[in-house]
């Protein structure tokens, strides 16, 4: 049986962690799989398939580590990954697939003829590190790194066409929409939960992790001015992240405590998806946006921002894309609003096709 490992920060409560469990799950009955993560304890690792082996190299989640062991891991990786490799990841598989952006694909680089390596890219690598100094430096490091593998494979073609102008690598890159099980997100989306939604207006929802790339903070701005204007609606967000306490301080600025709801992280977040009224994701940049596929499986109205999400939306009759700026995510929801009731008017019953194409896809990538 073909021996694989795939990389990444860890299996917590995200996009590319939630398809790699689902990919790896599809494919543990005809490879041997094992997950390699920097940081373990994710809420994810308990959905692995029973023969799937997980390592980890840091027993508990990133952030339930101090300032201090932080920066000793990032120095860790950046002074000693031919040694962390050596004792983690080389151990005879005959594919290695670092499965997201950042220091997974720096430790996964390290130089093995023995082995195929792939590089999954989930992002808009053009603005996932800004344009500080240290993102220019991760921008030459990662060049170097990304020359090292075999395949890249990225998640739209927007991600690819921004990847190969930045860095001019476009060998052997390829396109493999993410992959999500639609029957765990329908049987998720029947479980019991806490209902948040009021009848009578808009209850528009968001599952996000909450930082810049989400731009929850103009959507906190747009829905106050909203409120003000007359079009009353409600917004609720699920996800933690690094943003949550500036956005609570928002919230209070604009006095819309009563509207704007962070609902935290939940570890199913299907049944709310389910009983919205509009899904919406309207981030500055997005690589994919699984949440958009899995809010399209449950067949609710869609809102998302000009950007890689649109890719996930092609063929949806129920998806409105709106401007990437202020103004846009104002008339986007203003807009979805005055289409909602015609939405529920023609409603048929939405069937989304499991795409085991992708799987196939991914089966002959290894091969």
């Amino acid at each position: 049986m073909k021996k694989i490992i795939f990389g990444i920060t860890g299996l917590t409560l995200g996009g590319a962690e939630r398809v790699l469990v689902d990919i790896a799950n599809e494919l543990s009955s005809e490879y041997d799989i094992t997950i390699f993560t920097l940081y373990g304890k994710g809420e994810f690792e308990q959905e692995l398939s029973d023969n799937i082996k997980l390592v980890n190299m840091i027993n508990k989640p990133y952030n339930q580590l101090s300032s201090k062991e932080k920066m000793l891991v990032s120095l860790k990786l950046l002074f000693n990954k031919k040694s962390i490799y050596k004792k983690y990841i080389n151990k005879g598989y005959s594919t290695e697939i670092a499965f997201l952006e950042g220091p997974i694909t720096r430790l996964f680089s390290v130089k093995n003829k023995n082995t195929k390596k792939i590089a999954w890219v989930h992002n808009d690598i053009g603005k996932v590190y800004g344009e500080k100094l240290i993102a220019k430096l991760k921008r030459k490091l990662d060049k170097k790194c990304y020359s090292e593998y075999n395949d890249i494979v990225f998640v739209s073609n927007d991600n690819k066409e921004q990847f190969e102008e930045i860095y001019g690598l476009d060998k052997n890159n390829m396109i493999i929409p993410n992959y999500l099980s639609s029957k765990r997100v329908l049987e998720k989306a029947e479980a019991n939960y806490r209902n948040v939604f009021e009848n009578g207006q808009a209850n528009f929802l968001t599952v996000a992790r909450l930082t810049e790339q989400k731009a929850i903070d103009r959507l906190i701005k747009v829905h106050s001015e909203l409120i003000d204007d007359g079009c009353y609606h409600r917004f609720f967000v699920i996800g933690d992240g690094p943003e949550r306490e500036n956005l609570k301080e928002l919230i209070k600025k604009y006095n819309v405590e009563n509207t704007f709801m962070l609902l935290g992280k939940k570890e199913n977040p299907y049944p709310y998806i389910k009983n919205c009224d509009i899904y919406a994701l309207l981030s500055n940049y997005e690589g994919f946006g699984m949440s958009v596929i899995e809010a399209e499986i449950l067949g609710k109205p869609i809102l998302i921002t000009d950007t890689a999400a649109r890719e996930a939306v092609i063929g949806y009759n129920k998806s409105y894309i709106t401007e990437n700026n202020e103004q846009g995510v104002y008339e986007g929801i203003k807009n979805s609003i005055k289409m909602l009731q015609e939405w529920k008017n023609n409603e048929k019953e939405h069937k989304y096709s499991e795409n085991y194409d992708i799987i196939k896809q991914i089966e002959k990538l290894v091969k």
